[in-house]
């Protein structure tokens, strides 16, 4: 009978001098726990997710060959522009061959935005309901080209019309500019749709303004949408592990800092700690938003903070569904030959078909 008893304890002794250790050998500057929780190793190999599919970890490599051509943030915008909208225009057409859409350039409330229906035409079920698409491009690029690949295969394979708005852009115009945009355009679609009818999602900043324009609308007594969907991006600052680690499993540098809003020259001169630029620092806020789906993939930097938001939104009693797919990057249903991508679009279509009314 004392047998187990001693087990246990010498099991507890040797790892309790495990832990010293690992200790001990952080101090001495080799891999190890730094007493704030700090983590150092040495270089290692990382093998791709078993648990991806086959095209993934074959696109993979491509894919970072061709993210390593992009600009620095601090390019000429029109260098960054050029190169986002020739990456873009590529998917959009491989996307057309995929998911057949009619689309056609049209000016709501005095701003821009893409029209994408179903060529198929619109579900019975979907003629009264719309969806607001809002495109990532670190809120400097993306327009049109951005917008429909994030559009097509929604309004494809969903059956429903989907409006990509054309938001001003950093570096020439800053923050709240954006989130107006979206407001004045859902102003005037609520005149021709309820509420309940009305979704809207976006995919890195664009889903970072999706939770930004909820935020605004609540502030100025609009009624909210049906149901929102942000994608690869967060109701808070870049942070969190996935800010360190995913740049690590993605060929690059473990960061000293992450990569937050601030940097962004859309966000030059903003209040960090204003809950319209950061709705998930107010819980009252975020108590009053719709039904949201949240998006990302284990090697995405902001898997993180969508984490955290989602758990921030339910601490509110807001109905949430978090959606991960295992070793996919940052935006990576943009790429829609995927086994992952066409999982995304089908649960993006399901869970706004479930939410919006008729």
């Amino acid at each position: 009978m004392n047998r187990p008893r001693f087990s246990r304890l010498a099991s507890t002794l040797l790892l309790c001098r495990g832990l010293a250790a690992t200790y001990a050998a952080a101090q001495d500057g080799q891999p190890g726990v730094q007493p704030d929780g700090s983590v150092t190793a040495a270089a290692a190999s990382i093998p791709y997710s078993a648990f991806a599919s086959a095209q993934a970890r074959a696109f993979f490599p491509k894919m970072l060959a061709a993210g390593a051509k992009a600009p620095p943030l601090t390019a000429p915008i029109a260098e960054s522009r050029a190169f986002y909208d020739r990456m873009n225009s590529d998917r959009a057409a491989r996307m057309e061959k995929l998911y057949p859409v009619k689309t056609h350039r049209d000016t709501i409330a005095g701003v821009g935005v893409d029209v994408v229906l179903p060529a198929q035409g619109v579900a019975p079920e979907n003629r009264h309901r719309v969806l607001l698409n809002l495109h990532g491009g670190a809120f400097l690029w993306g327009a049109h080209s951005g917008a429909l690949v994030e559009s097509i295969p929604i309004a494809s394979l969903g059956r429903i019309e989907v409006i990509a708005v054309d938001y001003r852009l950093g570096p020439e115009h800053v923050f709240p500019a954006a989130s107006v945009d979206v407001e004045n355009v859902y102003r005037e679609l609520l005149k021709t749709h309820k509420p309940e009818q009305i979704g809207i999602y976006g995919c890195s900043a664009g889903g970072i303004l999706t939770g930004e324009a909820v935020a605004r609308f609540i502030t100025d007594r609009l009624p909210v949408p049906g149901a929102i969907g942000m994608f690869c991006g967060a109701l808070t600052d870049l942070g969190g592990d996935s800010a360190y680690v995913a740049p690590l499993l993605n060929g690059q540098d473990v960061p000293a800092q992450p990569l937050g809003l601030a940097a962004i020259p859309y966000f030059r001169g903003a209040d960090p700690r204003d809950p319209l630029l950061q709705p998930g620092l107010s819980p009252a806020l975020l108590a009053k938003f719709p039904p949201t789906l949240l998006i990302s993939g284990t090697r995405d930097m902001a898997l993180s903070s969508i984490v955290h938001s989602n758990e921030l939104l339910r601490q509110a009693g807001v109905p949430t569904e978090l959606r991960v797919w295992e070793g996919m990057w940052h935006s990576f249903f943009s790429d829609p030959e995927l086994p992952e991508s066409r999982q995304a679009y089908a649960a993006i279509v399901a869970f706004f078909e479930r939410r919006l009314a008729r």
